[in-house]
C-alpha cells in the first residue's frame, strides 16, 4: 500500500509566491507540455514576470471560460505549477508561450498585484509505498485504457505502450487525464483530489464510463454506416435501372403506375373517410421503393379501395305493373314473395329513401328460390349477385384477414359487391342454412351485422379497415330448413316460405320454362318435339316425386337427348310426339306409384304424413301384435322424439283398453312392434303420434284402417291432438300420393287457407280435436257395431286397496 509519510510531507510543502494565468478551457496537469496563446494584457503580464524571475507561474482554470475578464473568485484555487519554456511575441500583438507542468499546487493567499494576478501558492508532495488496492486499480486503469485507445484513434500505440508502463500513481493520474476527452470539472476534480486511491478510483470511474460511451458511438456510427451504404447502394442501383430503361426506350413502369393511381384517386368519388384514407396511403406508396414488399402491399390495398362502388348506384324500376310483369314472365306461381317485393316497389315509389329489406326465402330444393331472387333483380333494374354459403367454416371468408397477414384479402362481401359495380345491387346469400362452425370462428355471426338493417350502413371489413354502406342493398337469402339459422340471424330476416308445387303448378312450370329451355339446349326446335299434357302428367307422377321441379326437368332433358338422337340419324324433319303411351320408350319403367295405395284396407297399417327439407311426404307405419311380455318394440331409425310419441300412444290406448273392449293386463301378455318402413332414413317428430295410435289399436282390435286415408298430429297421455307445422306440404304430398282424406288437427284449420284451392278440391280436410276422433275416422267399423262400449257397460280402472297401501308404502 502506497502511505504517506505525513512528517516528510509537512517538511515538503514549501510556499511560493508566483504570477497567476487563468486558463479558458485546459487542465493542466503536471508532466504535459503545452503551448499557450496568450491575448489578455494582465495574462501577458504574468508570463513576462515569471520569465524575469525564476519562469515559474501559477496555471489555474477558470470557472466560466467565456469570462474575457475573470476575477480571483471566478478561477479555481487548485491548478499546476508550471515552468515557462518559451515566450515568443506573434505580429497580431498577442503572445505564444510554451509552459511544462511541474507540480500540483493549490492558492493559500492572493498577494495585491496591480499588472497581473499575484497568488502564494503551496504545493502538493506526493509521497506512497506500496498498496494491494493501489495495485490493483493501476492495473485496471492500464486496461480500461488500451480499451480506449482502442476506441479512440487520436491515441497512439506509443501513449498506450507508455501509459501501460507508469506505475506511479500519481504520474499515472497526469498522464491518463491529459488523454482523456472528458468534461473540465471532471478533470478538475481529478487534480484537487490529494488521496492517491481516491484519485485512482475517480479516474477508473471516468473511464469506464468514457469506454461506455465511445462504444455506444461506435455502434451508431456503424448502423448508419451500413444504412447509408444500402440506401445508396438501392440509389446507384436504381439510376442505374432507370438509366438502363431510358437506353431502351422503356418507361419507367412504377412511376407510371404511381401517375395512373393518382389519377385514379383524383377522379373517384369517395366518402370523406374513404378519401382521407387513401391519399394517406397513396403518400406512403410514393416514399418506397418498388421492390419492397410493403410497397406490393398498400398498392393492392389502395387497388381495392378504389374498385368498390363505393357511391356508384343503378335507378331503380320504380314501374309496379312492369315489375309484376316480369316477376310473372319468370316464376309461376310464388305469389307471397312476389307480393312482398311488389310492397317494397310501391314503399320505395312513395318514399324514395327506404332501407333494403333482408328477405330469406325457406324451402325445399327445386322450387326455384335463387332464381326467384335473380327475377327480383330483373323486375327493380339492379345488378345481381349470388354468394353460395354452403360449407363456409371460417368467419374471415365474410369480414376478411387484417393486412398484416401474407396474402389478406377483403371478405366475400366486398369481393362480391366489386363484381356487382353497384353498391345497391340485389345480393342473393345463397345456402345460408349449410354454414358450419369451427375453430376459426363462426360465419353466421360475422353475417349478424350485415344482415341487420340497423347496422350494415356502417360494416367494417377487417381489410379494408373503413366503415362500408350496405344499407342500399338488398338482401335475400335461401334456405332449406330453418333449423340450420341461429335464432339470432332468423330474428333479423323476414322469412318467407315456398312449398312444393301441386301437379297442376308442375304441368304450367314444364310448358312455359322447361320444356322450351330443354329444347333449346339439346339443338331441337319446336318442330322436332311435342309434349301432351298427359305426357307431362305421367312424367310428374311415375317418374318423379319431389316439392320442386329439378327431377322433372332431368327427365325432359332425358326425353330430348333421345330424341336429338333421332333427329340426328332421320335428318332435321323428324318430328317426336311424346303422350302417355310413347313415354315408355323414353324413359324406361316407372320408378313410382301414382294414386296406388293398398290394394285392400290393412290391420295394423296406417298412413301418416311428414315434413322434410324435400317437402312433404306419405309414412306407412305398421303395428303387429305377438305373444311377449309387454314390451313395445320401435324400430325404422326412429328419433328420441317418435319414440317418445310411440310411447304416449301406447299410454293412451292403455287408458282407453276397457272402453275398447281390451282386458285389463292385455298389454302383459303380448309384445306390440312398431315399423315405419325405410328404415336407412332417420325419421324423427312428434307429427307421427295419432298415426302410431291408429295402427296400434287397429292391431289389437284387428280392424283394419281405411287405405284412402292419412292423418297427422301430435297425440298426448289424455289423448288431445296438439297442432304441427308444414301442413301445406303435408296436405300437397297427400294430394301427390292419391290420398282422399286427411285428418288434421283442429287448431290447424287457420291454415287450410294457404292451401291451394286445386288440392282443397280432391282432398277432404277433416279437423279433429281427440283421438276419440281419429279412431271413429279411420278404422272400418261393420254395421251396428260400436268402436267404443258405452260408460255404463265397463267399470273404471281402480287399483284395489291392498295395492294402493303397497304403492304409498313404497314412495
Amino acid at each position: 500500500m502506497f502511505k504517506k509519510n505525513p512528517l516528510e510531507d509537512l517538511l515538503k510543502r514549501e510556499k511560493k509566491q508566483v504570477p497567476l494565468l487563468p486558463l479558458r478551457d485546459i487542465v493542466l496537469f503536471p508532466g504535459m507540455v503545452v503551448p499557450l496563446f496568450v491575448g489578455r494584457e494582465k495574462s501577458i503580464n504574468a508570463l513576462k514576470y515569471a520569465l524575469s524571475q525564476e519562469k515559474e507561474i501559477f496555471l489555474a482554470t477558470q470557472k466560466n471560460a467565456k469570462m474575457d475578464d475573470p476575477s480571483l473568485r471566478d478561477i479555481y484555487s487548485y491548478g499546476t505549477l508550471a515552468t515557462v519554456l518559451q515566450l515568443l511575441k506573434m505580429p497580431d500583438g498577442t503572445v505564444k508561450s510554451l509552459v511544462e507542468g511541474k507540480s500540483r499546487a493549490k492558492v493559500k493567499n492572493y498577494l495585491p498585484e496591480s499588472g497581473f494576478f499575484m497568488v502564494e501558492i503551496e504545493q502538493i508532495v506526493e509521497h506512497y509505498e506500496p498498496d494491494v488496492q493501489t495495485e490493483a486499480l493501476i492495473r485496471s486503469i492500464h486496461t480500461s485504457f488500451e480499451s480506449y485507445a482502442t476506441l479512440n484513434q487520436k491515441i497512439g500505440d506509443e501513449v498506450v505502450e507508455t501509459v501501460t508502463s507508469i506505475i506511479d500513481p500519481s504520474q499515472l493520474v497526469n498522464t491518463v487525464a491529459a488523454h482523456l476527452i472528458t468534461k473540465i470539472k471532471e478533470k478538475q476534480a481529478l487534480l484537487e483530489i490529494e488521496d492517491v486511491n481516491g484519485r485512482l478510483e475517480r479516474l477508473f470511474k471516468i473511464m469506464s464510463a468514457e469506454i461506455d460511451i465511445l462504444e455506444l458511438e461506435e455502434s451508431l456510427r456503424q448502423r448508419v454506416k451500413k444504412q447509408m451504404e444500402k440506401t445508396q447502394k438501392n440509389y446507384y442501383l436504381n439510376e442505374q435501372m432507370r438509366a438502363i430503361q431510358k437506353e431502351m426506350g422503356t418507361q419507367d413502369d412504377f412511376a407510371s403506375e404511381l401517375k395512373d393511381l393518382e389519377r385514379r384517386i383524383k377522379n373517384k368519388n369517395l366518402p370523406k373517410e374513404a378519401a382521407a384514407k387513401v391519399r394517406h396511403e397513396f403518400k406512403k406508396l410514393r416514399m418506397m421503393t418498388p421492390q419492397s414488399a410493403e410497397a406490393t402491399v398498400v398498392r393492392n390495398y389502395i387497388d381495392w379501395i378504389l374498385s368498390l362502388p363505393w357511391l356508384n348506384k343503378t335507378k331503380d324500376k320504380l314501374n309496379i305493373q312492369e315489375a309484376e310483369r316480369i316477376l310473372e314472365e319468370d316464376h309461376y306461381g310464388l305469389s307471397k314473395p312476389k307480393e312482398r317485393i311488389l310492397e317494397y316497389l310501391a314503399v320505395q315509389n312513395l318514399t324514395k329513401k327506404i332501407k333494403g329489406p333482408i328477405l330469406c326465402f325457406v324451402g325445399p330444393p327445386g322450387v326455384g328460390k335463387t332464381s326467384l331472387a335473380k327475377s327480383v333483380a330483373r323486375a327493380m333494374g339492379r345488378n345481381f349477385i349470388r354468394l353460395s354459403l354452403g360449407g363456409v367454416r371460417d368467419e374471415a371468408e365474410i369480414r376478411g384477414h387484417r393486412r398484416t397477414y401474407i396474402g389478406a384479402m377483403p371478405g366475400k362481401i366486398i369481393q362480391y359487391l366489386k363484381r356487382a359495380k353497384s353498391n345497391n345491387p340485389v345480393f342473393c346469400l345463397d345456402e345460408v342454412d349449410k354454414m358450419s362452425t369451427d375453430f376459426r370462428g363462426d360465419p353466421s355471426a360475422a353475417l349478424l351485422e350485415v344482415l341487420d338493417p340497423e347496422q350494415n350502413n356502417a360494416f367494417n371489413d377487417h381489410y379494408l379497415d373503413l366503415d362500408y354502406d350496405l344499407s342500399e342493398t338488398l338482401f335475400i337469402t335461401t334456405a332449406n330448413d330453418l333449423m340450420g339459422i341461429p335464432p339470432p340471424l332468423q330474428d333479423r330476416m323476414e322469412i318467407i316460405r315456398l312449398p312444393g308445387y301441386t301437379e297442376i303448378e308442375k304441368l304450367h312450370i314444364a310448358k312455359r320454362f322447361l320444356i322450351k329451355k330443354q329444347t333449346q339446349q339439346n339443338g331441337l326446335s319446336d318442330d322436332n318435339i311435342s309434349f301432351s299434357d298427359q305426357a307431362i302428367l305421367n312424367i310428374i307422377r311415375y317418374y318423379t316425386r319431389e316439392a320442386g321441379v329439378r327431377n322433372l326437368e332431368r327427365e325432359i332433358a332425358t326425353v330430348c337427348r333421345k330424341v336429338a338422337k333421332e333427329v340426328t340419324k332421320k335428318g332435321p324433319a323428324t318430328k317426336a310426339g311424346i303422350n302417355a303411351n310413347s313415354l315408355h320408350r323414353y324413359l324406361g319403367v316407372t320408378k313410382f306409384d301414382y294414386g296406388k295405395t293398398e290394394e285392400k284396407d290393412e290391420i295394423g297399417l296406417a298412413t301418416g304424413l311428414a315434413w322434410t327439407s324435400a317437402g312433404g311426404e306419405l309414412l306407412q307405419i305398421e303395428a303387429t301384435i305377438m305373444p311377449g311380455k309387454g314390451n313395445l318394440v320401435l324400430t325404422g331409425t326412429l328419433g328420441d322424439v317418435m319414440k317418445e310419441s310411440a310411447k304416449a300412444a301406447l299410454s293412451y290406448v292403455r287408458t282407453r283398453g276397457r272402453r275398447l273392449g281390451l282386458s285389463d293386463d292385455f298389454y302383459e301378455k303380448a309384445d306390440i312392434h312398431v315399423h315405419i318402413p325405410e328404415g336407412a332414413t332417420p325419421k324423427d317428430g312428434p307429427s307421427a303420434g295419432i298415426t302410431v295410435a291408429t295402427s296400434i289399436v287397429s292391431a289389437l282390435l284387428r280392424k283394419p284402417v281405411k287405405r284412402n286415408l292419412a292423418m297427422t298430429g301430435e297425440i298426448t297421455l289424455r289423448g288431445r291432438i296438439l297442432p304441427i307445422g308444414g301442413l301445406k306440404e303435408k296436405i300437397i304430398a297427400a294430394h301427390r300420393g292419391g290420398i282422399e282424406k286427411v285428418l288434421i288437427p283442429q287448431e290447424n284449420k287457420k291454415d287450410i287457407e294457404e292451401i291451394p284451392a286445386r288440392v282443397l278440391k280432391r282432398v277432404e280436410l277433416v279437423p279433429v280435436k281427440h283421438m276419440d276422433e281419429v279412431l271413429k275416422e279411420a278404422l272400418i267399423i261393420e254395421k251396428g257395431e260400436k268402436l267404443f262400449l258405452p260408460e255404463d257397460r265397463f267399470q273404471p280402472f281402480t287399483l284395489p286397496k291392498e295395492e294402493i297401501q303397497s304403492e304409498v308404502t313404497a314412495h
